[in-house]
């Protein structure tokens, strides 16, 4: 228990180090971009005034409301407070919105769409790997090709070929959007059957470009346990084959869970592409109409729940990665 508790003393302080330097640079990194976003909402506002100083005086007021008229430090200090009040502030380019508003509007869809389609991918992978290494042959043979061919392919490219195959040539599908543009949120049957719909091809573009590499880790790991030591000699005292393979794919499958935890953030920042491709009406959408609006407040927003959410998950697998191997603890505590 001791070794245990180091260990997860010892992940949450990196955790929290990770989390500060992820404040600094959410906060830093949007405000470097060029252009004055406060401007063009005064252009917006100001429409039809002729009045030089009226439309200063308008611009005075939004560069208060927005805090951009104080120095960056004290900007800094500010946003912090406000995060953890849970106060966003308002977004720049959906203003009178609140940037609570737009993200509660969209990070749900996120989550439903990526963790699970994350999941899924690695889960399918390390069977086909698990199954190549034990059966061999012919499905070894055709695995292993397509598993390199999927896992080169970028995200924006798996969502660009499921596009046209599905919704453009087939029709099986639709295009763009999270629903039916011509519905309204309910809990309705039609409505909750346009979601299914409309989930289905960012979905498994998530899932085909997570399965490719998981399963070439798979079947290279449990193709080494196979031929270990100790299986052979297992073998040779007798052990059922099925009691061999149990502890074989449960030795494999520990550099897994570290590639999962490794490569999460990877999956997710594909994941936000897919959602682009598909208009998708999570956090990808969101941030590239910040960006493209320079909407400080909603990027700092969109990229801090993105890091949040990253860092859990990579958090929550190492701490599952200790409970699996007490190797790791007792190293990683002395």
């Amino acid at each position: 228990m001791k070794a245990y508790r180091n260990y997860f003393l010892k992940k949450i302080g990196w955790f929290v180090l990770t989390l500060i330097a992820a404040f600094i640079l959410n906060f830093t990194l949007p405000r470097l971009m060029p252009g004055d976003p406060v401007a063009a909402i005064v252009a917006r506002m100001a429409q039809g005034m002729s009045n030089a100083s009226g439309v200063q005086a308008v611009y005075e007021q939004y560069t208060e409301l927005f805090g951009t008229n104080k120095p960056i430090i004290t900007q800094f200090f500010i946003y912090i407070q406000n995060v953890f009040r849970g106060d966003f502030g308002f977004s720049i380019s959906q203003y009178p919105r609140t940037v609570a508003d737009v993200i509660s509007a969209s990070v749900l869809w996120t989550i439903a769409l990526q963790f699970p389609a994350i999941l899924v991918g690695w889960i399918l992978g390390n069977m086909l790997g698990a199954l190549a290494a034990y059966l061999k042959g012919g499905f070894d043979r055709f695995l292993l090709p397509f598993s390199i061919f999927m896992s080169n392919i970028p995200a924006f490219g798996m969502s660009v070929i499921l596009l046209v195959i599905f919704s453009v040539n087939m029709g099986w599908f639709p295009t763009s959007g999270g629903y039916g543009h011509d519905l309204i949120p309910n809990a309705s049957p039609e409505f909750v059957w346009s979601v299914i719909v409309h989930y289905q091809l960012p979905f498994w573009s998530i899932v085909l470009i997570t399965i490719g590499g998981q399963a070439i880790g798979m079947r290279s790991m449990a193709i080494y346990e196979l031929n270990a030591d100790y299986v052979k000699y297992a073998r040779f005292l007798g052990i059922k084959d099925s009691k061999i393979i149990q502890y074989v794919f449960r030795n494999a499958m520990l550099p897994q869970i570290t590639g999962l935890a490794l490569s999460i953030g990877t999956m997710v920042g594909g994941a936000l592409v897919a959602e682009i491709i598909f208009s998708y009406p999570g956090l990808g959408t969101t941030m590239l109409s910040a960006v493209l609006g320079g909407d400080y407040p909603l990027i700092s927003a969109a990229t801090l729940i993105v890091t949040l959410m990253v860092l859990t998950a990579f958090f929550i697998l190492e701490i599952v990665y200790g409970l699996i191997d007490p190797r790791i603890r007792v190293a990683q505590s002395e």
